[in-house]
């Protein structure tokens, strides 16, 4: 059996990374930063934020909130306190009908 390897996995994002992953401003991250507690960067000597995984899928969760389904940054945060779970479990979901989505049209230009 061959040996497969995985993909390293980053332990921080910069902010730039993450800004640049959502197209969206750094100035909207760290604004997004003290809005949401759930959010929670560690910060290296330098002071630069340093987001964990968790923090980088809480950022994907708000930015689905607030961007695509349109919700003010109050109903958001109720959201997530509400129901974060139920939240998290739409997400996955619609960001996997996407990726199905992308795959199905690439297929369909290729045949």
């Amino acid at each position: 059996m061959p040996y497969k390897e995985k993909p390293i996995e980053k332990l921080y994002y910069s902010i730039g990374e993450v800004a640049k992953t959502l197209d969206v401003n750094v100035s909207l991250i760290r604004f997004w930063e003290k809005e949401f507690d759930i959010l929670q960067p560690k910060k290296n000597k330098k002071g630069n934020r340093m987001f964990t995984k968790v923090d980088f899928e809480n950022l994907k969760i708000i930015y689905h909130l607030v961007k695509e389904r349109g919700f003010t940054l109050e109903g958001a945060k109720k959201k997530l306190k509400e129901n974060k779970d139920d939240t998290i479990n739409n997400f996955e979901i619609v960001s996997r009908l996407k990726e199905i989505r992308s795959f199905l049209v690439d297929l369909s230009e290729e045949l």
